[in-house]
């Protein structure tokens, strides 16, 4: 059975998604290895700064798969997996096809190069979404051919830089993204909105953003923490666009340890941060529309509340949806 290359990388993709946001400083990335019949062996992903890379982890997961040796799988560090591999492998993975949305880095840093493990493996045949353009990392794809793999680049090329583009943004400048919850009436008000599992994800991206801004009436209206605590995180810097420079100091955000807050009038702060998150409703999807590169949205299946988005007129690309619980979870950009 042949089955066209487009439905694995895709299938990379998807998995890669489930952790944008998550994995600053470092891109997120998705990786399918597939074995001699077609059939999917592993699909796995990068999931934080620090983890190992998406082929190493999907590689770990694909050597159980053809060796029932479960003893990879107590293995957490990548360099550690790394080695089992190298030593173990047994031309177990001879045969196989690997998929990965970026070209297998080159470098070695906090990580072992991800080209040189699978070159190592006796893989014959890459494919590539998107070719990495972060000069440290780069170089991958040469590395595999100089040990005789083939690699296939610009597999689902548009969809690969869509799930890279938040990387290469904050890499060259900075990423800024817009993250509303709303019910299925385009209401933004009147209390909690996601479900736990959401929130949870909003609180571990803040995690690893460098400044969240949000509007002053938000500030005074509904007093928020703004933090962390539910991944026990830390919290990001804060930035409040207001006319009005005074605040109750009692309100929760102010009192958080180790973060600084500013109330400003405009955005021009932004330029001193990397990974940006804007939390907000209609009047600051308005004002930010000119700095925002994407917009996450969660989708509570209910109704209720009073306002929110209902006289708001976009049109926008869907990037990716995911379902979580009772939420549906869309990254997406503004048509232009």
């Amino acid at each position: 059975m042949v089955v066209d290359s487009d439905f694995f990388m895709n299938l990379a993709l998807k998995e890669a998604w489930k952790y944008q946001g998550l994995t600053y400083p470092n891109p997120a990335v998705g990786c399918c290895v597939i074995g001699v019949n077609n059939e999917l062996l592993a699909i796995n992903a990068h999931r934080k700064a620090g983890a190992p890379h998406a082929e190493v982890m999907a590689l770990q997961d694909a050597y159980f798969k053809l060796t029932n040796d479960s003893t990879i799988l107590d293995l957490t560090a990548s360099c550690d997996i790394h080695r089992f591999l190298l030593k173990k492998h047994n031309n177990c993975f001879e045969k196989t096809l690997l998929y990965t949305t970026l070209e297998p880095c080159s470098h070695i840093g906090k990580t072992p190069s991800c080209a040189s493990l699978i070159s190592a493996l006796g893989i014959k045949k890459v494919f590539v979404g998107f070719d990495d353009i972060n000069d440290e990392a780069s170089g991958g794809n040469e590395i595999l051919k100089k040990n005789g793999v083939d690699v296939q680049t610009s597999v689902l090329k548009k969809e690969s830089e869509d799930l890279i583009t938040p990387f290469n943004r904050f890499n060259q400048e900075k990423f800024v993204f817009f993250k509303w919850a709303q019910r299925l009436n385009g209401s933004t008000d009147a209390g909690i909105i996601s479900s736990k599992k959401s929130r949870i994800s909003v609180h571990a991206m803040r995690d690893v953003c460098d400044l969240l801004v949000i509007g002053g009436n938000t500030v005074r209206v509904d007093r928020p923490t703004l933090d962390a605590r539910l991944v026990n995180g830390k919290a990001p810097d804060i930035l409040i666009i207001s006319r009005e420079k005074e605040f109750d100091k009692s309100i929760p955000l102010f009192d958080v340890n180790g973060r600084k807050v500013f109330i400003e009038d405009n955005f021009s702060l932004l330029d001193n941060y990397k990974n940006i998150m804007i939390e907000g409703s209609s009047k600051m999807f308005e004002l930010t529309k000119e700095i925002v590169d994407y917009y996450l949205l969660y989708l509570a299946s209910k109704m209720g509340g009073n306002s929110g988005f209902e006289k708001v007129e976009e049109k926008f690309e869907i990037l990716n949806i995911l379902q979580e619980e009772q939420d549906i979870i869309m990254w997406m950009k503004r048509e232009l």
